[in-house]
């Protein structure tokens, strides 16, 4: 994306269920087109201000969309953390913290690192688990008791002391993807890289051509590429998506951060918008 997305293009966005409610409604898409709220192509964009979460909007399963249940999503020294110490046990309460402007073509640059122990009541596969969903549905098309947006998942782990356990690999709530010329229906897929232990800070960055390419990276080293993401129509919620947006495939959406039980930390979200 070479500029701020047009209010007809909003438009479009809002019928294929990804565009995000803020708090102006209708009056804010109107007023998009005049409003210069992010970078020109080349230049990075702090998503998260370090600050305080403006221009993000929580969903956080079994409660509707912009209630922050628990306090799950906080910012406190400068850093946005997932923080369960307000909740009795996880409950299967998945969470996700969705940035309040749809992209197509971009770098994503997160850091982040977990700590502590997980929520009690936490699945065994989400300890030191956590990601960043991308070319998302709006918080708005997910029913209450939604546990995942449909979305392509730079799945984050954390290695457990010892063995290996890659990160940024690929997880695929409600759509699919295309690897080396075939289509890839399988939930995960690892990529390359190095396991992670502690509670060190990882940069994971990935590359996203809309529909054409996605590049995960870490240290500048790609550790998983692959093409064409798009919805499952085997999934009915991702099959409805598709009907409304008139195509399966994915050519941009929202970005959100994931909770999902065990305690994380970013203390850098940016975006670089590339040309298309």
């Amino acid at each position: 994306m070479t500029r701020t997305v047009s209010s007809a293009a909003w438009l479009l966005l809002g019928l294929a269920g990804l565009i995000v409610p803020s708090a102006s409604g209708q009056e804010a898409a109107a007023k998009e087109d005049a409003k210069e709220p992010a970078a020109d192509a080349g230049e990075w964009i702090q998503l998260f201000n370090g600050k305080n979460l403006d221009g993000w909007t929580p969903k956080i399963r079994y409660s509707p969309a912009g209630e922050n249940y628990g306090n799950t999503f906080r910012v406190e020294d400068g850093v946005l953390k997932v923080a369960y110490d307000k909740y009795d046990k996880f409950g299967e309460r998945f969470g996700h913290l969705f940035y309040n402007e749809p992209f197509s073509n971009y770098i994503l640059r997160v850091e982040y690192r977990f700590v502590g122990e997980q929520c009690p009541g936490g699945p065994g596969w989400a300890i030191r688990n956590s990601g960043a969903m991308l070319h998302g549905e709006s918080p708005a098309t997910m029913a209450v008791d939604q546990d995942f947006p449909a979305s392509i998942e730079v799945q984050f782990l954390g290695g457990s002391g010892s063995g290996k356990r890659t990160t940024c690999n690929l997880c695929t709530p409600g759509t699919n993807v295309v690897m080396n010329g075939k289509l890839i229906t399988q939930h995960c897929t690892s990529s390359t890289s190095e396991t992670y232990h502690g509670d060190q800070w990882v940069t994971a960055e990935i590359e996203v051509r809309g529909n054409k390419v996605m590049r995960h990276k870490i240290d500048g080293k790609t550790v998983l590429e692959y093409n064409e993401p798009q919805l499952d129509e085997r999934d009915a919620h991702a099959k409805e998506l598709a009907a409304k947006a008139g195509t399966k495939q994915l050519s941009g959406g929202t970005i959100s951060l994931q909770s999902e039980s065990h305690p994380i930390e970013f203390r850098k979200v940016e975006l670089k918008k590339l040309a298309e």
